[in-house]
């Protein structure tokens, strides 16, 4: 039976050419190709040539949506994290602050779980517009699930009469001086709150301003350094539930100095969405909008992959 289920195998040598072993304590690790990814039965050629057309094919949507968003005055954050870092209170807690603070701020929110609408029915017992995207065995959304959720929102219906108010006052010659509810009166919001995950949703653009990571001081200070690349591709990172600090083993400095290595321009703040702490600044921060210093992930990874492809060809790989 060893020679059935393979346990006779000692795993001295890697059946993937691709892994790497090390030397001392012979740990693997499958994302040392030039793919950074195993797939079994999948040469790293095909990997990376896959990757390129799906990824390709979705920032195509994706700039569609950006150019969408930009047409409606819409400013779009994709809110990523693992499960249980808080997404759903803290989206909650801002949007009640910001009815309470800042009132003329139109917000909406696409929720993205793989089944139930449990925390699109918390986001609408608020009072704002939520619609619910099951991605069913999916670990992400993606561009085109969004655009399809975006076009049923009522802030989006609510965009087009006011273009079609601003026609007609024209139409009229009105005075614009004054307010028609038009949306450059006050900005618009849309939190697109993706399934939990730290992996898959890093390299999907949705065609949003920014990322922003949501860390949990319950999850480890380690966790920039297991996942980097959801915060490379991160513009701020949160530091969410501060006020379990003195309940947990959570070095502060650490995580900051972590995420800073692997995004040395990632800004970051502390807040805890259940007393409140550090609510004003993170309102701050979306009502100015993030900095565009950084260079978009999914072209740079698209480009990346376009050459790691060439090479590979050239190489015979």
């Amino acid at each position: 039976m060893c020679v059935v289920c393979g346990c006779s195998n000692t795993g001295a040598t890697p059946t993937d050419p691709n892994v790497a072993v090390h030397p001392t304590t012979g740990d693997l690790h499958f994302g040392a190709g030039t793919a950074r990814v195993s797939v079994p039965g999948m040469s790293q050629a095909r990997a990376i040539k896959l990757e390129a057309d799906v990824l390709g094919a979705n920032n195509a949507v994706a700039a569609q949506n950006r150019a969408h968003f930009v047409s409606h005055d819409v400013t779009a954050y994709n809110l990523v994290s693992s499960p249980g870092s808080g997404k759903t209170t803290l989206l909650c807690a801002t949007i009640e602050a910001l009815k309470k603070r800042h009132p003329d701020v139109a917000v909406a929110v696409i929720e993205g779980d793989q089944q139930t609408s449990f925390d699109a029915d918390r986001i609408r017992a608020t009072g704002a517009p939520a619609i619910q995207v099951n991605t069913g065995k999916g670990c992400h959304l993606d561009a085109p699930m969004v655009a399809e959720a975006f076009s049923r929102l009522d802030l989006h219906a609510k965009h087009h009469h006011a273009h079609e108010d601003q026609h007609h006052d024209h139409a009229h010659g009105h005075d614009h001086e004054h307010s028609h509810g038009h949306p450059h009166d006050a900005p618009t919001l849309l939190f697109i709150e993706n399934v939990g995950n730290l992996v898959c949703p890093a390299m999907w653009d949705l065609g949003e301003t920014a990322k922003v990571a949501i860390l949990s001081v319950t999850e480890g200070e380690d966790k920039p350094l297991k996942y980097p690349d959801m915060f490379a591709a991160a513009k701020l990172m949160i530091l969410n539930k501060i006020d379990l600090l003195p309940h947990v083993s959570f070095d502060v400095a650490r995580c900051i100095e972590y995420a800073r290595r692997v995004n040395p321009s990632i800004t970051i703040l502390q807040l805890s969405a259940t007393t409140g702490e550090g609510m004003e600044t993170w309102l701050d921060w979306l009502l100015a909008g993030p900095k565009q210093t950084q260079l978009d992930p999914v072209q740079a990874r698209i480009a990346q992959l376009e050459a790691e492809l060439a090479q590979l060809k050239a190489g015979q790989v």
